[in-house]
This record gives structure tokens, C-alpha cells and sequence, in this order.
């Protein structure tokens, strides 16, 4: 694993990439808004991938490099995430590149989609804020105008697999692949009974990405 810093209008941002020896593909993954990339979605991918020939290369947000507990807002954060895109693009030439993230990881990647890019993996889309349908999002995963992959908690209060899908077709756009995963927005093993089934979840969502991006 190496890094390395992109200087952004928002701050520093910093890249972990994590190498496939004989890549096919680049996976650009951004955290949520309350936590880093030692989520267990992310660092299972990080891990999994690169032996499948995808080269994983995860994002932390300036507001997490500086050491800060507050998420920023959604145009801050794409000030944080675009130069990113180029950076990694220059690194890695002639190669596909899929963008995605957890949560408000996620948000971004679909809100900056773009031509260059191949295809957007949401880990927990937070489709609305808990109890409060009024307030979808679906339009900045509709907006993409590329593949989707949302792999979504059963019982996600931010909106479940099946809101998900129901949402999408509503808004027209884009017809995400959505996969319903166990739990609910975190989809790491918090409980003892979680903890058994923690391997299986990991090669669900493992499974799923790598599918997906390599076809």
C-alpha cells in the first residue's frame, strides 16, 4: 500500500491505493460522512480486490486529513473529491476507472460523475435522511449517466434495498443493480451474531464489486 496527498480547494486531500499486481481496473472509493476509510466495507475491498486485478484506491475528504470530527457540506466535499479524480486518472492511464463510496462517499461520486469515469459502486446510499422519505436523493443517483451498483442494508433506515429500486424506477435515469446485504446502514459485524456471519458478508460485497467492474 502507498498514498499520496492532492492539494484541493477544500484542503488536502490524501489517496491510499492499494495495487493489483496485473491491474484491469481502478476503483476510486470515498468514506461517509461519520466515519473513515477503516470501514469495513471499504477495507475489505481494499484488501480482496487487488487480487481479482482491480487496484483499490481509497479517498479521505480533507476535513479527515485535518483531523476535524464534522463532515462538510456537499459542495465542499466535491471541491475535495475532483482534483482527486484527476490525480488518480494521471496515475493510472488507459485503465477504467470506477468512482463510489460509502454513504455520503457515495453522494459524491454520483453528484461528480462523468465521462471519463466508468461506473459508480454506492455502499449504503443514504436515500433520505432516517424517517424522513420527503427528502430523497434519488436524483444524484438518477443523474449518472453510467452503470450503478448499490449494494444496500436490509433494514437501512437512510432507505432499504427495495426503496431503493422503487425510487430509481420513479425517477427514471439511471436503473441501479441494487443488492441487499444484511443490516443496516453500517454493514460492519457490531454484535456477536454479526461477527459469525462477517465472512460471508465480506465475500457478498467483495463478490458483488468485483462482478461488476470487471464484467
Amino acid at each position: 500500500m502507498s498514498s499520496f496527498t492532492v492539494p484541493t480547494p477544500a484542503g488536502e486531500s490524501r489517496v491510499s491505493v492499494h495495487p493489483a499486481a496485473e491491474p484491469a481496473a481502478v476503483l476510486l472509493l470515498g468514506h461517509g460522512a461519520g466515519g473513515g476509510i477503516d470501514a469495513f466495507d471499504l477495507v475489505s475491498l481494499a484488501a480482496d480486490l487487488p487480487g481479482r486485478g482491480v487496484t483499490v484506491a481509497l479517498h479521505e475528504q480533507p476535513w479527515k486529513v485535518a483531523g476535524k470530527r464534522m463532515t462538510t457540506p456537499p459542495a465542499t466535499l466535491d471541491q475535495g473529491w475532483l482534483p482527486v479524480l484527476d490525480a488518480v486518472l494521471a496515475r493510472h492511464p488507459g485503465l477504467p476507472l470506477w468512482v463510489g463510496g460509502r454513504s455520503a462517499g457515495a453522494r459524491v461520486a454520483c453528484r461528480c460523475f462523468e465521462a471519463r469515469q466508468a461506473g459508480v459502486v454506492c455502499l449504503a446510499f443514504p436515500l433520505h435522511p432516517p424517517g424522513r422519505s420527503e427528502r430523497s436523493r434519488i436524483a444524484e443517483l438518477a443523474g449518472v449517466t453510467g452503470p450503478v451498483l448499490v449494494i444496500q442494508g436490509e433494514s437501512d433506515p437512510f432507505g432499504s434495498p427495495d426503496d431503493v429500486r422503487a425510487a430509481a424506477l420513479e425517477a427514471g435515469g439511471a436503473r441501479p443493480l441494487v443488492v441487499a446485504v444484511p443490516g443496516a446502514h453500517s454493514f460492519g459485524p457490531r454484535t456477536k451474531a454479526a461477527r459469525a456471519g462477517a465472512a460471508e458478508l465480506r465475500r457478498t460485497i467483495v463478490d458483488a464489486v468485483a462482478g461488476f467492474v470487471l464484467g
